[in-house]
């Protein structure tokens, strides 16, 4: 696609977008939004470009002229700066035309098999693995790191459940992602987390190797999932701390049990009964997709299946290697080095490579 044909697609759009009739189907208008936003993008770098070119211009037109050697002097060094700033931004440009232009990410398009999937916001659960205590601060280690990874993206977060542990780790933290382009970015954190490191409470210096889960889950549009609430156990507790004490006096937190599953689910972050069953039921609803479309993959072909990595919890996928200062992503085999940056939320160049290699396979 060029600057030309990225024009007129977003004239059709608009002209698409302004049928009174569309917004009675919010799935195809939430689509041509989100392709509207990307060609909007790319026309005002395109703008951008030729707005630095024209400068250069001006500047070039000054130096012609010498009239003022103090003024054509400024304009060479401000020649040499809108060069570099043209050259970023036609790779930018670039960018933009071959990966968010003609196609989009096929994860952010597919709902699994009804392929509905709003791209919007996720629920990602994080399970400490094996490791024990260490493996629980690993866990804690991969929530700060998505967290500040979302605030770079602009994403809004929420914390629907979590277990802590006696060090300040967590057993299970569970969250919510929104307000962008989450599933299309977070689809392929899916998978196990290994670390190796030697741990705050080793004495002897010695590195240890402990691993979390990651599981990333869309969350459901309240048409994809219906539950029946006669098919629902609620019970209230009350909300415990580090070692299973009792935090709360009143009984706050909340368990759902979805009978006809046997999935259980528990929230117990907020202070009142209300928020945590809404929060329980966003996981609920969240698994229970996932349920159905895991049995739903199982009809598919192998190479379907290869794309979607994000079903399957089991999966080694990277290790964080501290004493190397390496993170490996083991799909791509690729490694990646600033390991205290990455743990610091800079995914953004790992998750780009996971998002090419993936678009080429389709």
């Amino acid at each position: 696609m060029d600057i030309d044909s990225a024009k007129k697609e977003y004239d059709k759009l608009l002209e698409q977008l302004s049928d009174p009739e569309l917004i009675s189907d919010a799935d195809k208008f939430e689509m041509l939004s989100k392709k509207k936003n990307r060609l909007e993008k790319i026309i005002e770098k395109a703008k951008e470009i030729e707005e630095v070119k024209n400068k250069i211009e001006e500047d070039k037109s000054i130096i012609t002229a010498r009239e003022d050697t103090e003024l054509s002097l400024m304009a060479e060094t401000e020649i040499n700066q809108l060069s570099e700033r043209q050259k970023k931004l036609e790779e930018e440009l670039d960018n933009l035309l071959e990966n968010g232009a003609e196609k989009e990410n096929p994860h952010a398009r597919q709902n699994f098999a009804s392929q509905k999937l709003g791209g919007q916001a996720v629920i990602v659960e994080i399970r400490a693995g094996t490791g024990g205590e260490e493996s629980a601060l690993f866990a804690a280690d991969l929530f700060r790191m998505y967290s500040r990874y979302g605030q770079s993206q602009g994403w809004k977060e929420r914390t629907l459940d979590s277990r802590p542990s006696e060090l300040g780790g967590f057993k299970e933290v569970v969250f919510e992602l929104r307000n962008g382009d989450v599933f299309s970015k977070m689809v392929f954190e899916g998978g196990v987390h290994r670390i190796q490191r030697i741990p705050t409470t080793e004495k002897l210096g010695r590195i240890h190797t402990s691993t979390a889960t990651v599981a990333v889950l869309p969350k459901p549009k309240k048409t994809d999932v219906k539950i029946n609430p006669q098919d629902l156990r609620i019970d209230f507790y009350r909300s415990s701390g580090p070692g299973g004490q009792n935090v709360n006096k009143r009984e706050t937190a909340v368990r759902l049990t979805h009978l006809p599953s046997g999935l259980v689910v528990t929230s117990q972050t907020e202070r009142n009964q209300l928020q945590n069953k809404e929060n329980a039921m966003a996981i609920l609803e969240a698994r229970l997709l996932e349920k159905k479309e895991v049995a739903d993959l199982e009809k598919m072909g192998e190479k379907r299946k290869a794309q979607i990595k994000w079903a399957k919890r089991a999966e080694k996928i990277r290790t964080y290697n501290f004493p190397q200062d390496r993170v490996t992503d083991h799909r791509v085999k690729k490694s990646w080095h600033d390991i205290e940056g990455i743990m610091n939320g800079k995914l953004e160049p790992i998750i780009e490579e996971l998002r090419k290699v993936d678009e080429a396979i389709i």
